[in-house]
Parts: C-alpha cells; structure tokens; sequence
C-alpha cells in the first residue's frame, strides 16, 4: 500500500478539483442540477475546501438528470477526462458513475484485477426513490446491501479478512454480472413508479436509521464556495450535514483521519 504525504494528496486533491470543474461545466452547459454531498459538502462548510485528509470529491443527482448527465459526457466532455458506469464500461462493478482524468491512476487496493482503467476520480450518485415507510425502506436496504455484496463479490474476496466471508464472495463472483446488473435495472424503474419525499443511492451504503436521505435536501440549492469556486450545495446544509455526521463541526480524532489504501498512483503531467 502506497502511502502518500499531504504534498501528494494535496496534488491529488487539485486532480479532483479540476474533475468537479469539469461536472460542473457539464451540467451548467446542459441545465442539469446537482448537488456536492456529503464530505465534500461537509469540506465546503467547515474548510472551505477539501477536509484537509480527505482524498475524494461527491456529487450527486437524482436519477433523471443523472441520465442526462450520462449522455451529455458522450457528447461534451473534456478530452483529459473519461466518465465510467455499469452501461459504458465493460468490467465495471459499481452501481454509480466515476469521473476520471486521463493520464492518471489512482488503484484502490484490492481493486488491482478490474478489467477497466482507472484513474482518479470523483463519484457521480445517481439518487432513487425508496418507500415511504420506514418498513419498506428497511426492507428496501436489504435488498441492496444483497446486491452490493453481489457486486463487490470480487474484490470482498481479496480484501475481506475473515476466511468465511471471503468464501461466500468467492460463491457470490460466479453469479453471471447480467444477472446482477438485470435486477439492479428492475430496481431503478420500480424506482421511477415510486412517490416518496426519500431517496438513495441504491448501490452505496447509507448508514442512518431512516435508509433513505430527504428528496427536499437535493432540489433546494444553494451557491456554496468550495476551494473559492462556487459549486451548487444542499441550501438546508445543517440539517443534513447533522443527519449524516451528527456534529459534523467537530473533528474526528486523528486515528479516523484516514485517506483511502491505494497500490498504485501516478499524477498527470502537469502542462
């Protein structure tokens, strides 16, 4: 595992800044809303930028305008820059989309057998709307975590380390990726007949007792500075920073300051 200093992570950083310019080119060019979420957003307001040890950027938009996204980066986007998702990259494994720079890399450990290139990113969350109730957006959960685990099957196998578990996603690696991406397909269109002030990014875990995030927080937006460049925010910010942190305006204690294992790097050349 590589271990990098804040020079290079601030390099990396600035790679990631130059990747939420360019989304947000896109989307301003194309009339598609966003939002930055979660430690970017959090970044935003406590920082004014990037959580000094933080080493990914977010963003996310609800399902239709993620589509349109999708398809205005076919036709608009950057050439240093390459958008994946489970539709446009074969091999790809998760159920949102990544934004990369070229001539780059940014290898997670474990993730150094995926067939598809891989350079550093920023997440682009695709939001869906999940029941109403409580009950069903418990029950809701299950059926993502089932199929997230379908998906991380191979890298689970390699990064896990209780022997069992890597076992079981041993067994889940054999299930054929058109089964698993079929389903999470029938997902997203019960999805779009489901009216509900929540939603959630199916394929990433949300860890709240709610399973699910306000509709209302991703529609109201406001301009929010970030690294001094103005980036549409959640306008309620403190209400949902709270509900995703908690008292998200104290630090965590230095152990939990942590950048994410990486077996490989490279920066694109600077011009």
């Amino acid at each position: 595992m590589i271990r990098y200093d804040q020079k290079t992570l601030r390099k990396i950083q600035l790679v990631q800044l130059g990747l939420l310019q360019e989304a947000d080119r896109i989307c301003r060019r194309h009339q598609i809303p966003y939002v930055i979420i979660a430690g970017t957003l959090l970044g935003a307001v406590r920082h004014g930028g990037f959580i000094p040890w933080d080493d990914d950027a977010d963003i996310a938009l609800l399902r239709e305008d993620y589509e349109r996204f999708v398809k205005a980066c076919q036709e608009d986007l950057g050439s240093d820059f390459y958008f994946q998702d489970h539709r446009v990259t074969p091999g790809y494994r998760w159920g949102y989309g990544k934004l990369r720079r070229r001539d780059s890399l940014f290898l997670r450990e474990h993730q150094e057998e995926m067939s598809y290139e891989q350079g550093i990113f920023i997440d682009v969350f695709p939001l869906d709307a999940v029941p109403q109730s409580c009950l069903g957006r418990t029950v809701k959960n299950f059926e993502c975590f089932l199929v997230r685990k379908m998906l991380y099957a191979p890298v689970g196998k390699r990064a896990d380390k209780n022997r069992l578990k890597r076992g079981i996603y041993s067994l889940l690696e054999r299930i054929p990726d058109r089964w698993i991406f079929g389903h999470y397909e029938k997902m997203i269109r019960k999805a779009k007949e489901t009216k509900s002030d929540w939603v959630r990014i199916l394929m990433f875990p949300t860890p709240n007792r709610e399973y699910g995030y306000l509709r209302r927080w991703y529609t109201g937006r406001k301009e929010i500075s970030f690294e001094g460049i103005s980036f549409p925010g959640i306008a309620d910010y403190d209400n949902y920073l709270r509900f995703k942190f908690g008292d998200y305006m104290t630090l965590p204690p230095a152990e939990q300051r942590k950048t994410h294992p990486v077996s490989a790097l490279r920066l694109p050349e600077e011009p």
